[in-house]
């Protein structure tokens, strides 16, 4: 089976039940036998089963009559699968008819314990599909949204408060997170909530830009201030004036440049290239990088009273390894709008490539998944994306033990279980047997879960 699952065996007939348990433990998965609906019950009260087996006579005994009732509030996403053994009953099935439910049998015999594994396996794969689609679903009432921000993440909740405050002063803003998390959308979010809104906003990427170029941009030249200067053009600074200017990747920006933007944060003033005339802005300023701007301070790569200017409120914004219960929520806002935007039919996409994604460290963040979302919706030929749309490079990825062997917080257990695996597996220089017996699992069930967790 794909994943460890929970059955809960509900039959009086204590061999069979013990000898299908025990073919369900060797698959790796956790099994329990009862034999009364009272004892079903008081097992789903302690432990949520996945799958539900029982007989259609177990289902109809008057003492036992009513614990099927209570499955839907203990077990909500549990499959039954409902032997009927005998002919008896036969008019009574169709008070089971059901998604959750699912009847086998002819009625003239018990199946064989072992006729059962696929079924079964079945029946877990649809209760983990339910049990994902609900937490989902959970999830998304819960989202908020802001300005194209998604999160369900509470670092992310305070930081929006944060930009709401903010916006609504005359502060200037610093923004530091890595590449892809969004720094451009909190900027902009910042000015369409600022008193600035219905004025010009711009943006502009400091980084690759020579210090000519970058003091051109953003302060004009004059006619003949070089070659190439064929008329007065204003800069950025003047476009927007009485709007808002976004300076990204600000801790590339050449030193002698930062002198000049200084004494324009704190004078209002510029003046452009070639000229000697001094001009009057009434400009904001939020800044970002990616870089480790205080440590740059340190080290004489960006000017201290530049950094304390540009300082007057800071933004971090997290890597989206820091907040993976954002990444199912993005996964489902970038498919719809990919699906869109390419005319897909494209519309769901399977719990296990969600955990695929899940488990991966996204050093490009939001931007990178967004860009394999899109990618595997433009080559999918199917309405449903699955494991085999993911890029090569994510089918198989374990990237997630570097990323977050600092902390397991936020990750779910298969995740830290999938960690575990892999670094056992490295400490052992990849011998399988002795990996198995320092994890205290036999080899099958170390070959299912290195399968399961794409770690050939």
């Amino acid at each position: 089976m794909s994943e460890t699952a929970f059955i809960l065996i509900v039959d009086e007939e204590g061999d069979w039940s013990e000898r299908l348990s025990g073919m369900l433990r060797e698959e790796g998965h956790a099994c329990l036998v009862v034999h009364s609906g009272r004892e079903a019950v008081a097992s789903m009260q302690s432990r949520r089963p996945d799958v539900i087996l029982t007989t259609l006579d177990m289902a109809q005994r008057a003492e036992d009559r009513e614990w099927l009732p209570h499955i839907q509030g203990l077990a909500p996403d549990a499959q039954v699968v409902m032997l009927r053994i005998d002919e008896e009953g036969q008019d009574d099935l169709n008070a089971y008819q059901s998604p959750m439910v699912q009847v086998l049998g002819d009625g003239h015999r018990r199946p064989v314990a072992d006729e059962l594994l696929q079924p079964i396996a079945e029946a877990a794969e649809r209760a983990r599909r339910n049990r994902d689609n609900r937490v989902l679903a959970e999830q998304v009432k819960k989202q908020v949204e802001f300005e194209g921000l998604i999160t369900g993440n509470e670092q992310m909740v305070r930081l929006i408060k944060m930009v709401r405050r903010v916006a609504d002063s005359k502060l200037t803003v610093l923004i530091l997170g890595q590449s892809g998390t969004g720094k451009e959308l909190v900027a902009r979010a910042v000015h369409l909530h600022s008193p600035r809104k219905d004025k010009s906003y711009r943006a502009i990427n400091c980084a690759g830009l020579n210090e000519n170029l970058l003091e051109s941009e953003l302060f004009g030249h004059v006619k003949g201030a070089f070659t190439g200067a064929v008329s007065e053009r204003k800069g950025l600074f003047e476009a927007v004036d009485g709007g808002t200017l976004f300076l990204d990747e600000v801790g590339d920006m050449p030193l002698p440049m930062q002198a000049k933007l200084l004494r324009t944060l704190e004078n209002g003033e510029i003046i452009p290239v070639g000229s000697n005339d001094i001009r009057k802005v009434d400009v904001r300023v939020v800044a970002a990088t990616r870089q480790d701007i205080r440590a740059m301070v340190e080290e004489g790569q960006f000017r201290d009273d530049l950094f304390y200017r540009l300082n007057q409120a800071m933004i971090r914004i997290p890597p989206l390894r820091d907040r993976r219960e954002d990444i199912p929520l993005l996964i489902d806002h970038f498919l719809k709008e990919a699906a869109r935007l390419h005319g897909k039919a494209v519309d769901t996409i399977s719990p296990e490539t969600v955990r695929r994604l899940g488990g991966y460290s996204w050093p490009g963040n939001a931007r990178e998944l967004k860009s394999v979302i899109n990618q595997m919706v433009v080559l999918s030929d199917r309405q449903e994306l699955d494991v085999d749309d993911l890029p090569d490079y994510l089918r198989g990825s374990t990237d997630i033990v570097l990323a977050a062997a600092p902390s397991t917080a936020g990750l779910t257990m298969e995740q830290m279980e999938k960690i575990h695996i892999a670094n056992t597996l490295k400490l052992t220089g990849g011998n399988r047997e002795k990996t198995a017996k320092m994890l205290g699992i036999g080899a099958r069930t170390l070959y299912r879960k290195l399968r399961e967790f794409g770690l050939q």
